[in-house]
């Protein structure tokens, strides 16, 4: 059973359909890149695949088990939370918030989980830095580790890139794909970079304001929306 299942989505905001016809499936060990004109909905489509909006029709459901908590989310980096004056463990840490009970502290299992998380990403000696004082890579790794905190399932990120200098970007996406291939878990990523997204995709749903392409790699480089949007360039 697929981990999301997308049928005839059509989504907008006020009052204004800004994009429609959706159909694509998620499952376990895909990494699905969304890629697309500005405007065409990917953020929208990132906020209900979130479970923070809801669709103008259609549906769009979690599938095998996966509940919303599961979920582990890297939203886009705003300049107030690079300057977040906190040790990178507390940042990491706040990942596990959704697993707490009743109490007010981390049990020793999250705090476990965090420090798991650090070791994945190779942040670990980095666990009493503050998080403002670290690089714009750094950080994005520690804020990885925190999305990581909340799921061995599926990470959402949006255009986790961005900002960042070619070198940090190539070595983020090398995280990526070891995220994906040595641990298992299944991402969806935003790009506004075509190129990278698909050095790293399994699938790609290519987004416009009326329908949209849903496929496998090969499939898209072969696809017309693919041609008339590279403007005939057919090489990855």
């Amino acid at each position: 059973m697929a981990l999301i299942d997308c049928k005839q989505v059509s989504l907008g905001y006020e009052n204004r359909i800004v994009a429609q016809d959706i159909n694509f499936q998620v499952n376990k060990g895909d990494l699905l890149c969304i890629v697309g004109e500005n405007g065409s909905g990917k953020s929208t489509l990132m906020k209900a695949i979130l479970g923070l909006k809801d669709t103008e029709s259609g549906h769009l459901h979690y599938g095998d088990g996966l509940t919303a908590k599961q979920v582990g989310y890297l939203p886009q980096q705003t300049t107030a939370q690079r300057d977040f004056p906190a040790s990178v463990f507390e940042v990491v840490l706040s990942g596990c918030l959704s697993s707490k009970k009743h109490s007010i502290f981390y049990n020793k299992a999250l705090r476990q989980r965090a420090t798991d998380s650090l070791q994945k990403l190779d942040m670990l000696p980095y666990r009493n830095r503050c998080y403002r004082e670290l690089s714009g890579g750094q950080q994005q790794r520690v804020l990885l580790a925190r999305a990581l905190c909340a799921t061995t399932t599926l990470l959402v990120l949006d255009e986790p890139v961005s900002g960042l200098d070619p070198l940090a970007t190539a070595d983020f996406y090398k995280l990526i794909r070891r995220i994906n291939r040595d641990y298992g878990i299944t991402v969806i990523m935003v790009s506004h970079d075509l190129q990278d997204a698909l050095s790293l995709a399994t699938h790609i749903l290519h987004m416009k304001q009326s329908g949209a392409f849903f496929g496998t790699k090969q499939e898209y480089l072969q696809s017309d929306v693919y041609r008339a949007f590279t403007g005939g360039d057919n090489h990855a």
